[in-house]
């Protein structure tokens, strides 16, 4: 009988060996030099699957080059490194990495798969513009956000992918800082790479936190937000309330010489995220910053798509003339929101007793005195004013959030 199924069995096998040694003599374009052709397809499928073939060791391919090229270890450096570099890679006392991989792979054709030591696996997909080696991989791993055991230098890009995958993967990556972003990377003041690195650990953290409600566009009261300032816990109670109506909400420090304030995203599967930074030491920063992001989440960004905003706020006057209308939009409606017209109309600027002031109509409003102070320091250009209110010891506790 013709035996013409896939082989599952090693009894199977051994009867499909048997019938090939029957067919050996077979002639071509007969039904039994077909049956023969087939049966040794089918051994060939269940031989590789079952007995795979090891891949080469790379660093043994990569020698079995160099003699084939006739090349020494200083041949090896434009590919690799320095000459020390060489000789730990071919002793097998540093790994490669994936810039040695390519470099190798380029100069000397050795296949990729052998280097990576993945059957049928290719490199991963270059990004044009990325100098891997410029993300803060040091200052990363000292906030925990990376726990890598790889030496970094030399292994910044496969870091960083990893850390990308852990984040949501190089498609989300992409999709946030390269094509749909509305507000340019360019346009920043800090470092491209460090604001990319800010924005992968908010990425983590919102794949790490999902959020079983769904956000409902329309379900956020900016005022009554505002309101819970008056309470100690006014932070935790804020972060509570969006969590509960959909939005994720977390406090990410900024990395060092960058001028981060906070950022309202769309990421996949429609979840709009907040992040604050808390780079100013204030209770109204805090309060002001949130709000701002809420109106770009509100009104600017489309929940339909992946989308980002990010926010470097001055709380200076003179850079008001230079904000976009979005950015001047999210001022009006934020301090609105905060202290409505009306009730600032009457707060009296020039009075003697400043302090007053603020106690009078923050009790009015039921708002933190600090959103009061603040918003009379910022009209008066006066930091050094009404600095008690400030509530700093209060903003040292947001780091819980």
């Amino acid at each position: 009988m013709m035996i013409n199924k896939i082989i599952k069995t090693e009894e199977d096998y051994n009867k499909v060996l048997s019938r090939i040694d029957v067919l050996m003599d077979a002639k071509p374009n007969t039904p039994e030099g077909d049956e023969l052709e087939l049966l040794v397809t089918l051994v060939e499928l269940y031989e590789d699957k079952k007995y795979p073939i090891d891949m080469p060791d790379p660093i043994e391919a990569i020698k079995f080059r160099m003699e084939q090229l006739s090349l020494n270890q200083q041949s090896l450096v434009p590919f690799i490194g320095s000459k020390s570099k060489v000789s730990e890679v071919l002793n097998k006392k540093r790994p490669l990495s994936l810039s040695m991989m390519r470099s190798l792979h380029k100069g000397l054709g050795i296949p990729a798969e052998i280097l990576l030591k993945e059957q049928g696996n290719d490199f991963p997909k270059e990004i044009p513009g990325i100098e891997w080696t410029c993300f803060p991989i040091h200052e990363m791993v000292n906030l925990g956000w990376i726990s890598s055991k790889k030496t970094i230098k030399g292994n910044e890009e496969e870091i960083i992918r990893g850390y990308i995958q852990e984040a949501g993967g190089m498609n989300s990556f992409s999709e946030l800082l390269f094509r749909t972003s509305k507000t340019p990377l360019k346009k920043y003041r800090t470092d491209k790479y460090v604001l990319m690195a800010w924005c992968l650990r908010v990425m983590e953290l919102s794949k790490k936190h999902p959020l079983e409600k769904k956000y409902k566009p329309g379900s956020i009261n900016l005022s009554d937000l505002s309101k819970f300032s008056y309470f100690k816990d006014g932070p935790l109670i804020a972060k509570e309330y969006l969590e509960k109506q959909g939005i994720q909400f977390f406090v990410v420090p900024h990395l060092k010489k960058t001028f981060l304030d906070g950022a309202a995203m769309i990421l996949d599967k429609k979840k709009p995220v907040i992040a604050l930074t808390l780079r100013y030491n204030r209770i109204d920063n805090f309060w002001f910053c949130l709000l701002h992001e809420l109106v770009h989440l509100i009104n600017h960004l489309q929940t339909d798509k992946t989308n980002i905003m990010i926010d470097e706020l001055e709380p200076h006057k003179s850079v008001i003339a230079n904000k976009d209308s979005k950015e001047k939009e999210a001022d009006k409606i934020s301090k609105n929101a905060l202290i409505p017209e009306e009730y600032w109309k009457k707060v009296n600027l020039d009075a003697k007793n400043l302090a007053k002031e603020v106690l009078i109509l923050s009790e009015q409003l039921k708002i933190h005195p600090a959103i009061v102070a603040g918003r009379i320091q910022f009209e008066k250009n006066n930091y050094r004013i009404l600095s008690q209110f400030m509530g700093r010891e209060e903003v040292r506790r947001l780091s819980a959030l």
